[in-house]
């Protein structure tokens, strides 16, 4: 790994207290990344910021963010400007799901899982690409990144609100990139599948409450077995590389894309 890959950019990441967002931080940092670590849950944000400024490489500060909220959006922005002078990347990576088969879908379950997902990745590309915008052209390509899924291709019956709102993630990638790139500004992003995280320790959970599995433990397992052609679940290690790849200059040329990170869920 270059320790400099990504020297000089400085890169807010939302939902980065725990899973793939704090392990991306780290990773960005230890190739040489400023970030700011945005999350509603500030306290685990400060830990994660904790660790990476004990090992030196890139410097990290953690701002309390409800990604839902265009004023904390703006204000974790601008918290990144007044850290570290500008803003390079934004990576859009919070998210929540809550399982329901479609004719148990209500409006809390739809409203709640829509404003995390869908409204806050819209707000949050809209504030970063104003600081980019007005920051002006630079010689380095801005890069808005968006975390998706593998349900944002295939449908998934008992998570249909989860599916509409990462159908709208690749939408936001596209018309974004459309969009933005008159102001140098790229729009990718990576569709992981099955990553072990506290989001799916919790889905585990409510899968077993909704009568999808029996006990706690099996669905992703039983999911990964299934449904990919490795026959396996993931971890957040396996999604840092791309993420990295995305922010760095490699992915000049790309623009409007959305890397599956499935282990092969798609084609299965």
């Amino acid at each position: 790994m270059d320790p400099n890959r990504l020297k000089g950019k400085n890169i807010l990441i939302t939902g980065a207290a725990q899973g793939m967002g704090a392990t991306n931080a780290e990773h960005f940092a230890e190739q040489g990344a400023n970030v700011c670590l945005g999350d509603i849950n500030v306290d685990g944000a400060k830990d994660v910021a904790e660790r990476i400024n004990a090992r030196g490489n890139g410097k990290a500060i953690a701002v309390k963010l409800d990604v839902t909220s265009r004023e904390d959006n703006a204000a974790a922005v601008q918290a990144t400007v007044d850290a570290f002078g500008m803003i390079n990347v934004g990576l859009f990576n919070a998210g929540v799901n809550k399982p329901k088969y479609f004719m148990d879908i209500d409006e809390s379950n739809w409203d709640m899982i829509m404003n995390v997902n869908t409204k806050a990745m819209w707000l949050g590309m809209q504030e970063v690409a104003r600081q980019m915008i007005k920051q002006g052209p630079q010689e380095q390509v801005y890069k808005l990144i968006n975390v998706g899924s593998v349900a944002s291709r295939t449908p998934l019956y008992d998570v249909t609100v989860y599916c509409a709102s990462k159908y709208a993630c690749l939408a936001l990638t596209h018309c974004g990139a459309k969009t933005l790139w008159e102001y140098n500004i790229t729009v990718n992003g990576y569709a992981p599948g099955i990553v072990r995280t506290e989001l799916w320790e919790q889905l585990d959970k409510d899968l077993v409450e909704i009568g999808m599995f029996e006990q706690e433990g099996q669905s992703m397992e039983h999911v990964a077995r299934t449904l990919t052609t490795m026959k396996k679940l993931s971890y957040p290690d396996d999604v840092k590389g791309t993420a990295a790849f995305l922010a760095s200059p490699d992915s000049d040329y790309m623009t409007g894309q959305m890397i599956q990170i499935d282990g092969g869920w798609v084609i299965q």
